[in-house]
C-alpha cells in the first residue's frame, strides 16, 4: 500500500518516527511529507532513513514528476501525525502552500489526522468547527487521548500511540466487508501437560491468529478471540474494540471453548496449532530421572479432532477455515494439501510451509488457499498482518460463491 505520512509542527513528531518505521516493516511504501515546522522537532534525515525515500516540503523539487500533485494521487492512505490546530485549520480552508497542502488536495485516498495540541486549543470554537468540517468531509479524526502534555498541563490533547494510530489508519481503507458478522478465531498453541511442571506444546506464537483476529475487526466482524499459549505481547495487541478474548490452554479446553463460540458464530477460523497427541494419565507428581530411569517412554493418545468436528457440525451457512502448517514443499505439499482439506471437510484450508526458520515464530508468513473443490484460489505473502487480509479476501470470495 501507498502511503502519505504528514508530520507537522508538535512535539509529538517524534512518535510519528515509530509510526513510519512500523509501517515500512509492514511493508508498504512510506512516503513522509513534513512540513517546515517539523523539520525544527525531527530532521529529515530522520525521515529519510525510516521511509526509504526522499523528503521536501517544497512543491519546487523534483518538479518533472510534477511531485506536488503525484504523491496524493498515488496515495492509498494519507495519515497526518501529528496534525496541529494550524494544520486543522489550514486543512478546513484547503490551503495549498505547501507540499502537504497540495498532496491533501491531490488526493482522493482516506485521510487520517491524529491531532495533538494542549487542551484549550483542542476545545476553542475555532478548532472545534474546523474538526467538524473535516469530519463531515469524510476525514477521520483520530483522537486525541486525554493525558500529560508538554509543560506539565494534562487533559485531552495528547497524540494517540503510534500503534492505535495505525489500527485506525488501517481500518480506514479495509473494506466494512464482514460488517454483521460473528467470527471465532483461535490463535497459539495447546500445551498437554505430561506432569506438573513438563508438557507437550509446538513452536506457535499466536501471531498469525491474532493478526486474523485483528484483521476481522478492522472489516467489521464482532470476534471471539480464543487464545491458547501465546508469546509474550502477542494477546495484548487484539485489545481493540471488537474482539473479545478468552483463554484455552489444551487441546479439549479448546474443544469447548471453540465448540460454544461457533455455536453463533458465522465464520469460524482455527488458526490455533492444537497438539494432535496427549498423555492419557497425567502424573500428579513430577516425574524423576531417578524415578524413570535411563530411558522413559510416554504413551500418547490422539486428541480429538477439533477442525474436522467443526466442518461437520456446521449450521448452514457458517464457513469453516483450516490452517495447516507443513514441512513438505513444491508439489507434495500441495498433494498434502488437498489431502487434509478433503479430510478435514473445510470450506477453506490455509496452508503454509512450515520449518527451522519459516512460518513459526516469525513476522512474515507465505500462504496459499485451497477451496472445497481443491482447486488453489490465491497466494500472499508477506506481514501476518497482510496474509490475514488475504485470508479474509478468500473468506469474502467463498462465502459470496455460496
Amino acid at each position: 500500500m501507498f502511503v502519505v505520512v504528514g508530520v507537522t509542527g508538535g512535539i509529538a513528531a517524534y512518535k510519528s518516527a515509530t509510526l513510519v518505521r512500523t509501517l515500512v516493516k509492514n511493508g508498504h511504501e512510506v512516503h513522509v511529507i513534513p512540513t517546515a515546522d517539523a523539520l525544527r522537532f525531527v530532521g529529515a534525515p530522520t525521515w529519510e532513513a525510516l521511509s526509504r525515500h526522499p523528503v521536501t516540503t517544497s512543491v519546487h523539487d523534483d518538479v518533472a514528476t510534477v511531485r506536488h500533485v503525484a504523491l496524493g494521487q498515488s496515495a492509498d492512505l494519507v495519515v497526518i501525525a501529528p496534525a496541529t490546530a494550524n494544520t486543522l485549520a489550514r486543512m478546513a480552508a484547503g490551503i495549498a502552500d505547501d507540499l502537504l497542502g497540495t498532496t491533501l488536495l491531490a488526493t482522493t485516498a482516506p485521510v487520517v489526522v491524529a491531532p495533538a495540541m494542549h487542551t484549550e486549543m483542542w476545545r476553542h470554537p475555532s478548532t472545534v468547527a474546523n474538526v467538524a468540517t473535516l469530519r463531515s468531509r469524510g476525514v477521520v479524526i483520530a483522537g486525541p487521548a486525554e493525558g500529560e502534555l508538554t509543560g506539565g498541563d494534562s487533559g485531552p490533547g495528547r497524540m494517540l500511540e503510534p500503534d492505535e494510530i495505525l489500527r485506525i489508519a488501517l481500518a480506514a481503507v479495509r473494506p466494512r466487508d464482514l460488517e454483521g458478522l460473528r467470527v471465532t478465531v483461535t490463535a497459539g498453541g495447546t500445551r498437554e501437560p505430561i506432569d506438573p511442571v513438563r508438557f507437550i506444546g509446538n513452536r506457535s506464537s499466536g501471531k498469525q491468529g491474532v493478526a486474523v483476529a485483528l484483521a476481522a475487526a478492522a472489516r467489521g466482524a464482532q470476534v471471539d478471540l480464543i487464545l491458547a499459549h501465546v508469546d509474550e505481547g502477542v494477546g495484548a495487541a487484539a485489545s481493540v474494540p471488537g474482539i473479545a478474548v478468552s483463554h484455552a490452554g489444551t487441546a479439549a479446553e479448546l474443544l469447548t471453548a471453540t465448540t460454544d463460540a461457533a455455536a453463533t458464530a458465522d465464520v469460524v477460523v482455527m488458526a490455533a496449532a492444537v497438539a494432535d497427541y496427549r498423555v492419557p494419565q497425567i502424573a500428579d507428581g513430577k516425574v524423576t530421572k531417578e524415578a524413570a530411569g535411563e530411558t522413559l517412554t510416554l504413551e500418547l493418545v490422539q486428541n480429538p479432532d477439533i477442525l474436522a468436528g467443526l466442518a461437520r457440525d456446521r449450521r448452514a451457512g457458517q464457513t469453516v477455515v483450516g490452517f495447516a502448517a507443513e514441512t513438505a514443499t513444491g508439489d507434495a505439499l500441495v498433494e498434502r494439501a488437498r489431502r487434509k482439506r478433503e479430510r478435514k471437510g473445510v470450506d477453506l484450508l490455509a496452508v503454509n510451509e512450515v520449518g527451522w526458520e519459516a512460518g513459526l515464530e516469525a513476522s512474515e508468513n507465505s500462504l496459499f488457499f485451497v477451496d472445497a473443490a481443491g482447486d488453489i484460489v490465491g497466494r500472499t505473502s508477506g506481514s501476518k498482518r497482510e496474509t490475514a487480509d488475504a485470508l479474509w479476501d478468500a473468506i469474502v470470495a467463498v462465502r459470496a460463491a455460496h
